[in-house]
């Protein structure tokens, strides 16, 4: 056999281990987070803790402050912050939310009743037969049913990844495992560059780069966006005098993480509530002056200064991957959607580079 035929099979054979590697690898990574998706909350919250404060604490780092010590420094004045949060608003917020889940269905009810009116006076208008008995069976009994099941798929959704894991634990475990993946940061970076095939070292590198500032953007950059809506809301809400404003803005800024999901959930909340409170247009007017303006303030001030066009996530994508990840692993799922999707992406794109820069797809189709 030629010496050709052997280089051949042997690359031949190196190209499926290679892919033998990788797909044992993915099955190996699912399998791990299938079994052991009810214990990796805290974990994941260190880590994306971690992420987000190694610019701070490499800062400091140049500045001539020992690592450890910095990250001691920020962990502790983030723990500050926490506790002034509990001590000052959590109780208000678990009042106000404790009210509020006690009084929803009874706005939901009248809000059944005031859109089965709506229906009925269009009827009359219009005349019989216009607006159908399955029309008026929606607005006058299924809109609880519906209201309902969102409900209890959202609960599902964020209460399956609290299941095991309970907010005491992640109180303990989360700030000892991100003081750890803090202080060890650049050594993991650097153990996990060693072992990089050294063929393909420069690629894999430019791709982690790319989802490194895809990341970067993206949770850096919503964070903001979401504290800032949170506040905006809270504050608008509550100055118009809707009751449960707080609670209702606070959970519509910092459910925006989803796009527009946040503020659609609290606008339809707000406006329920406002309906209850005060029976008329003006209460629905003045919420939708709060979230209109906290909508566009996030759409042309906020997105462009913190996001602009570095985040290459499109909405859709986010969205899918947000609901995908929280149907298949619960709350860690949401967690880790983001990453997973950056990611992703970054390979996706650099596919797409290489493969219109292929024979596949320059070459011209053989005659």
């Amino acid at each position: 056999m030629s010496e050709f035929g052997v280089d051949r099979r042997r690359a031949t054979r190196v190209h499926w281990q290679r892919l033998g590697l990788l797909g044992a690898f993915l099955v190996g990574l699912w399998l791990f987070f299938h079994l052991f998706s009810p214990i990796l909350l805290p974990f994941v919250v260190a880590a994306g803790l971690a992420y987000f404060l190694d610019p701070a604490v490499s800062r400091l780092e140049q500045l001539g402050v020992r690592r450890w010590l910095g990250t001691l420094v920020l962990l502790f004045a983030l723990g500050i912050l926490v506790v002034l949060f509990i001590l000052q608003l959590y109780p208000v917020i678990a009042d106000q939310a404790a009210a509020l889940a006690q009084s929803l269905p009874g706005y939901i009810g009248t809000a059944q009743k005031d859109f089965g009116h709506l229906i009925n006076d269009l009827q009359e208008r219009l005349g019989p037969g216009q607006v159908s008995a399955k029309l008026r069976d929606i607005a006058a009994n299924q809109a609880g049913a519906i209201v309902s099941f969102a409900g209890t798929a959202v609960t599902n959704i964020i209460g399956s990844g609290f299941a095991v894991v309970n907010v005491l634990t992640l109180l303990i475990v989360t700030p000892i495992v991100t003081f750890y993946l803090l202080r060890d940061w650049p050594s993991i970076i650097r153990h996990v560059d060693n072992w990089l095939p050294r063929p393909y070292e420069a690629v894999i590198r430019a791709q982690a780069m790319e989802v490194n500032r895809v990341l970067a953007a993206w949770i850096r950059g919503q964070a903001i966006c979401c504290l800032v809506l949170a506040l905006v809301y809270a504050l608008g809400l509550t100055l118009v005098g809707l009751d449960f404003g707080l609670i209702v803005g606070l959970a519509a800024g910092l459910l925006s993480f989803i796009p527009y999901v946040g503020t659609l959930l609290g606008g339809i909340t707000a406006i329920l509530i406002s309906l209850n409170q005060n029976p008329g247009w003006h209460g629905i007017l003045m919420v939708l002056i709060v979230f209109g303006c906290g909508q566009a303030f996030n759409d042309y001030v906020i997105q462009p200064r913190f996001l602009g066009d570095r985040l290459g996530l499109p909405a859709v994508w986010v969205i899918f991957s947000l609901f995908a990840g929280g149907a298949v692993f619960g709350f860690l799922g949401i967690m880790l959607a983001v990453p997973v999707t950056a990611t992703l992406g970054a390979l996706t794109r650099f596919w797409l580079r290489r493969y219109l820069q292929s024979p596949l797809y320059l070459d011209p189709a053989p005659e």
